[in-house]
């Protein structure tokens, strides 16, 4: 069975298990407060272009997404975000969980605008009884989106502004981030993230590390005692420099982004197949997930060999299929996938 069901199937690149193993034996200091953490947001900081920079190294994306919101916003503020954002879908509802409301707005391509966020920012700011509603606080957007879809330069920059005109954070999910990095037609750097987000995260777990996301907070007023937060919500990992030494080997050389484009490389041979067999995409996504879709039997046509995900139905009883492709997708796998695909046409 080839699987292209996730991004995280694999459980991390060599140079990554490398970095693990030449680390084992030798004693280090805890929670993160090592040298080979300092190391990896040394890098990291380099590579995005800020060394004012405050980094942190977590575990997984919930915990990530849940501990940056826990910290950033005050008691009575809550979130906004796109419908199918993944802290309003896909996290069972961890932000609710720690007393902050999500304000869902509807999504475009999975994407939000700043005329949405800022007529959430004015319908709060002209009310006459703002102490019976939430504030929104903040502003998080998934880069790439849940469907597989970038953000422009000049749509970043444009939130970036609406945020600012309303008083809101703006929190960028990065846990596919070296995928969207990549993506063709992308305008957007991960400089010019650092530079518009307050404060954002470089995901490690679906981009070739066995786990774990390097937090980077550029705003400091959400940085004032980020650690006792991580603490508190049980981010702190005892043995910090696993996470440290993962993205020391992520970040030397280019890896990250090295491995990343390939992965995308590979999804656009598929995402050509599928065209060119007569199998339309339900979402234009120029990363690495491409959703397409399938008829009953064609489903099951995959089914034998293939592991895919299932995202529901249209109107219209057609299949809406993601075909995932991560760093660790073979050659072999891919072609595999492609010659499926053209029997399919047959």
């Amino acid at each position: 069975m080839y699987r292209f069901n996730n991004d995280y199937s694999v459980a991390a690149h060599p140079a990554v298990m490398q970095a693990l193993s030449d680390i084992n034996g030798n004693a280090y200091g805890g929670y993160g407060l090592d040298e080979v953490c300092v190391e990896a947001a040394d890098l990291i900081k380099k590579r995005i272009k800020a060394s004012d920079s405050d980094v942190h190294f977590l575990v997984g994306g919930t915990q990530a997404n849940f501990t940056v919101i826990s910290a950033a916003l005050l008691p009575y503020q809550s979130v906004l975000c796109a419908d199918t954002g993944h802290i309003h879908v896909h996290e069972t509802g961890a932000v609710e969980h720690i007393g902050h409301k999500i304000e869902a707005l509807p999504h475009t391509n999975g994407k939000i605008s700043a005329e949405q966020i800022r007529a959430a920012g004015e319908n709060f700011r002209t009310s006459d009884v703002q102490e019976h509603i939430t504030e929104p606080g903040m502003v998080y957007i998934s880069f790439p989106t849940e469907f597989g879809t970038v953000y422009s330069l000049q749509e970043l920059t444009d939130i970036r502004h609406a945020c600012d005109d309303y008083g809101m954070i703006l929190f960028i999910d990065g846990a596919r981030l070296g995928y969207g990095l990549a993506a063709e037609g992308n305008d957007v750097k991960i400089e010019d993230i650092a530079r518009l987000a307050d404060v954002f995260y470089i995901g490690g777990t679906k981009c070739g590390a066995m786990f774990g996301e390097a937090v980077v907070i550029r705003n400091f007023m959400i940085g004032h005692r980020f650690r006792s937060h991580i603490k508190q919500n049980g981010g702190m990992l005892a043995k910090g420099f696993l996470l440290g030494a993962q993205f020391r080997a992520l970040f030397t050389d280019d890896l990250y982004f090295d491995i990343t484009a390939g992965a995308v490389a590979k999804a656009m041979k598929i995402k050509k197949a599928f065209a060119e067999s007569g199998i339309p995409s339900y979402i234009d996504s120029p990363t690495n997930q491409q959703f397409v879709l399938l008829t009953e039997a064609q489903c099951e046509a995959f089914s034998g060999k293939f592991v895919f995900e299932n995202e529901g139905k249209t109107a219209d009883g057609m299949r809406i299929s993601r075909f995932c492709t991560s760093w660790g997708t073979t050659d072999e796998e891919t072609d595999a996938l492609i010659e499926a695909i053209r029997e399919l046409k047959n």
